[in-house]
């Protein structure tokens, strides 16, 4: 499969979450936006990237003690290493917020690697610091204690997840604002993408109808008649430009 076009990639930096789900609804796809997780970071544009997964299972005593992290190929480590560029890691911590699944030196590797975002519906600590970063992080909560007291990660990487009760297949694109996070089938993210810009640029002229004083009827959803409205507002806005 071919990765997200530039076009789809800048119009889905720029279109609403709220926008994606009720697109996705239009497909009959119910439960995209990830529960549990906000976002840590600010940003004036959206993140968007492509997932790349890791997966953890509930930790067990005599497995993951600290001398775990020693070994330079540890599956969280290791996912951090290989993630490419541009793409977003996603981090299914079974929604379990008590202990942290990064901390400010793997964000900062990540950071560093050019990686699009963080996502995980468990911890993070170091929060305080990560706030400030350029690159977006959406997280269960804060939390000091490390990893090793709750997950265990798991060998295989870039395998499909829940994350925030969501399905996240590898190469799923993922769309966050500062209002939720949106998980969008690959197969149909370019379509979502040009409907969703559409729709948006429709509901900036009815707002201004319905701030005009125009009803909701016949407005929103707009008739014929509104529509016929809009194709005139947007020749003179682009007309304009």
């Amino acid at each position: 499969m071919t990765g997200l076009s530039d076009t789809a990639r800048e119009k889905l930096a720029h279109v609403s979450t709220a926008t994606l789900t009720t697109q996705l609804l239009k497909r009959g796809l119910r439960n995209q936006c990830l529960q549990g997780v906000s976002r840590l970071t600010a940003h004036d544009r959206n993140m968007v990237g492509e997932a790349f997964t890791l997966r953890n299972i509930p930790a067990r005593e005599d497995i993951d003690q600290i001398s775990a992290y020693d070994d330079y190929d540890h599956p969280q480590r290791k996912a951090i290493e290989t993630i490419p560029a541009g793409k977003i890691l996603v981090v299914d911590c079974r929604q379990d917020a008590s202990a942290a699944s990064a901390g400010n030196i793997l964000m900062t590797r990540l950071q560093v690697r050019g990686v699009a975002g963080f996502v995980s519906d468990g911890g993070i600590r170091d929060s305080y610091e990560i706030a400030e970063y350029d690159i977006p992080c959406y997280v269960g909560g804060p939390s000091a204690p490390t990893s090793l007291i709750k997950h265990h990660a798991v060998a295989e990487l870039n395998t499909p997840i829940a994350c925030g009760g969501v399905a996240v297949y590898p190469d799923d694109v993922l769309v966050g604002d500062a209002e939720g996070l949106v998980v969008l089938p690959a197969h149909l993210a370019e379509e979502i993408a040009e409907q969703s810009f559409e729709q948006e640029k429709m509901e900036v002229f009815i707002a201004e109808e319905v701030a005009s004083g125009k009803p909701l009827r016949g407005t929103y959803p707009p008739d014929e008649a509104t529509k016929a409205r809009y194709v005139e507002w947007q020749k003179k806005r682009d007309a304009e430009a």
